[in-house]
């Protein structure tokens, strides 16, 4: 299957020949399906928190021990997605047809002025016309301009300020960790995921902010970059299933998706970590329900960690004489608090020997937002390779849309998961999890791309809050919708959330 050349470049990229393979057998076999037992939903693997007990979990964030807090960035997109509309609106005009005032880049060059990025140096006044519309989309996506069309998200110019302050969404991500995750010692930590070519762009953009930001909220900020490494790519096929050549017969390798991010998040030695997405920020009128939120989500969090600790270490105490009344707690505590059941076993040690399994393991909590049409990964109550049950997040294309009762209990999902999560990384004896150890790799998906023309097919890996944390102890928490507000196209920063007042 593969050359000389091919087993270099292979080895070049970090990657091993049976990898490799394993791949390409991997689009032969395709993956299994989820086995779904219920979506989530509240009181059935969902928590709704009243007032009392969201501020119960605030304070308990708050006076909980944590070896260290990091907020974790997936940051890695190119924001090309954000302006396909204005892209395709620009090509119109300059092809002589004006797509009209209600078109995106209609809407975009009529609304100018509400956009942070707009400056009346660059744009001058609105008007009503085409060559209008072509020169402001010209100007924010060219060169010639703002260059936003091949910038990365991050660095973009969300928010405008009665001030005059301009914010990017990076900028806004600094202003939320100094707010909900500070340490102990004034720090903040935060990860971004980036791509090794936008390097410069994000570090600018920090020196930007930096020390001004310091010196307002009387932090300390440690900002680290990570990539998302070459050996985690994975081989594309054609529609045989054949590793896909290139023009030139060199074997072509594409980034697998958000899961290979699990070895950026592993690399991490902080015990609590928050993962938002770097689009998900908003004005700063939302950030006090946003970061009272985020506290209820670690509170919850520390609070299943401390229960767990206690679970473990009562385990360890007891021995080989543990009474059946310790294991029928843990076995409710299981069920009632993380939605997992358990098969029958055949002997008491066996069923320590299954429970132990089942504390001991990372924890996240997610935030799920009600379902109002946007997308994102469900939560549900699915049936592990084991027989036992537990929650994960589930994308569509994981679900057999031939069958009709598993499209009946996507139907019947409630809410979404916006990538709002909270982890806990370290063991009851204070170690660090080695987190690729419970990754499903059954979780992964095909899709479908092209290149150079021509048709292909390419592997996802688990995703990161997916597949990746399959074998994670899980707890959905619901959030208000005001917590949730994602820029996927350019328009969206239209909406009140990233507006002022």
């Amino acid at each position: 299957m593969f050359d000389q050349n091919d087993i270099r470049k292979i080895e070049e990229r970090g990657s091993s020949v049976s990898e490799v393979e394993a791949q390409v057998e991997r689009f032969r076999k395709g993956f299994p399906w989820l086995d779904i037992v219920a979506p989530a939903t509240p009181g059935n693997g969902i928590k709704v928190l009243g007032d009392d007990a969201a501020d119960r979990a605030v304070a308990y964030y708050e006076n909980a021990s944590v070896a260290g807090k990091c907020k974790f960035v997936p940051a890695s997109g190119a924001a090309s997605r954000m302006f396909k509309d204005i892209f395709a609106g620009l090509a119109a005009l300059e092809d002589g047809k004006d797509p009209g005032a209600e078109s995106s880049a209609g809407k975009l060059a009529s609304n100018i002025e509400k956009f942070a990025f707009y400056t009346r140096e660059m744009f001058g006044t609105p008007a009503d016309n085409a060559e209008y519309r072509r020169e402001v989309a010209a100007k924010v996506l060219g060169g010639e301009g703002l260059g936003y069309g091949s910038k990365p998200k991050g660095v973009i110019r969300f928010h405008r300020y009665p001030d005059g302050e301009c914010r990017t969404a990076f900028a806004e991500h600094l202003v939320e960790a100094q707010d909900y995750m500070r340490n102990a010692d004034g720090s903040a930590n935060i990860v971004f995921t980036i791509s090794p070519e936008f390097g410069k762009l994000f570090e600018d953009a920090l020196e930007e902010v930096k020390a001004a930001y310091e010196a307002r909220y009387s932090v300390r900020f440690s900002i680290s970059f990570t990539c998302q490494e070459k050996s985690t790519d994975t081989v594309a096929v054609d529609l045989k299933n054949r590793p896909f050549r290139t023009e030139e017969g060199e074997l072509l390798f594409r980034p697998a998706g958000h899961g290979a991010l699990i070895h950026n998040l592993n690399a991490i030695e902080d015990e609590l970590v928050s993962i938002k997405n770097i689009d998900n920020v908003s004005n700063d009128r939302f950030l006090p329900v946003t970061a009272k939120y985020k506290k209820v989500l670690m509170g919850v969090a520390l609070s299943l960690r401390d229960r767990i600790f206690g679970y473990l270490n009562a385990l360890d105490k007891a021995g080989d004489s543990v009474c059946p009344t310790l294991c029928d707690e843990i076995e409710r505590f299981l069920a009632e608090e993380l939605s997992i059941t358990l098969p029958p076993v055949a002997c008491p040690s066996e069923r320590v020997a299954l429970l132990r399994s089942k504390l001991d393991r990372p924890i996240r909590v997610c935030g799920m937002v009600r379902n109002q049409g946007e997308p994102g990964g469900g939560p549900f109550i699915v049936k592990s390779k084991d027989g036992s049950t537990n929650l994960q997040i589930l994308e569509s294309v994981q679900i057999n849309m031939g069958d009709e009762a598993s499209r009946e209990m996507l139907a019947g999902a409630t809410h979404f998961n916006p990538v709002d999560l909270v982890c806990c990384l370290r063991n009851y004896k204070g170690e660090k999890f080695n987190l690729l150890e419970y990754v499903d790799q059954d979780a992964g998906f095909i899709s479908s791309k092209s290149y150079q023309g021509r048709e292909l097919k390419a592997l996802e890996l688990p995703g990161l809050w997916n597949g990746s944390m399959s074998d994670w102890n899980t707890c959905f928490v619901e959030v208000p919708l005001e917590t949730f507000n994602p820029v996927k196209v350019v328009l969206d920063l239209l909406r009140p959330a990233h507006q002022g007042e």
